[in-house]
């Protein structure tokens, strides 16, 4: 007969195999935001989540695997701090301005080093990818529907919502927060409002 502590302790056990796995993941993702990453080592990462070097080897198997695993891991956590109700406006400013307020000079950093790292190359490349959509999904019913419209309509909302944006106004001009999101608000309604009522047969 199988003891009643056993489901418990597996239940613990894989909680915490899990609770280790994304500290880990956090710990990767944390020290991209704040160094190049030929200046980052498993060694760094492990000491940034309080495990060993053997532990994440265990857990992801290779830097590489543990590179793959913390790109989903950011994707996601990105997608769940930017998820807002399709159309509403100030909700989705206000958005990706704390998004970039939390991560934004770990963003740029990254950016800064695209043409010369192949791997944060292909981290920019998704998140450049992963922003669009989130436009598209965010602004989906303010868009004008004939296709070309909607694509210049989207590549507009890109720009007006992009990091570059935030840096230009946030970092570079020195304005507050508050000041910061309601002039890209402003951009946005802009945008929506030279396409608005646009709408035709797809082309």
């Amino acid at each position: 007969m199988k003891s009643p502590s056993r489901p418990y302790r597996m239940t613990t056990r894989a909680r915490a195999v899990e609770e280790t796995r994304t500290r880990v993941l956090d710990a990767t993702l944390a020290l991209h935001e704040e160094r190049l990453t030929a200046d980052i080592s498993l060694a760094d990462v492990a000491e940034r989540a309080a495990v060993s070097v053997q532990t994440v080897l265990r857990h992801f198997g290779s830097r590489e695997g543990l590179v793959e695993a913390a790109l989903a891991h950011g994707a996601a956590t990105v997608e769940d701090e930017r998820r807002v109700e399709a159309g509403d406006v100030t909700a989705a400013v206000a958005s990706v301005v704390a998004h970039y307020e939390r991560r934004g000079d770990g963003v740029l950093l990254l950016l800064a080093q695209e043409g010369s790292e192949p791997f944060v190359r292909t981290v920019t490349d998704r998140g450049r990818a992963m922003h669009r959509n989130w436009v598209e999904a965010s602004f989906g019913p303010l868009l004008p529907t004939a296709r070309a419209e909607r694509a210049e309509a989207v590549d507009l909302l890109v720009v007006a919502t992009d990091v570059y944006t935030w840096k230009l106004l946030r970092r570079d001009g020195g304005l507050t927060v508050g000041r910061t999101r309601a002039r890209i608000e402003s951009l946005v309604r802009a945008v929506l409002a030279l396409h608005a009522g646009l709408s035709g047969p797809q082309t």
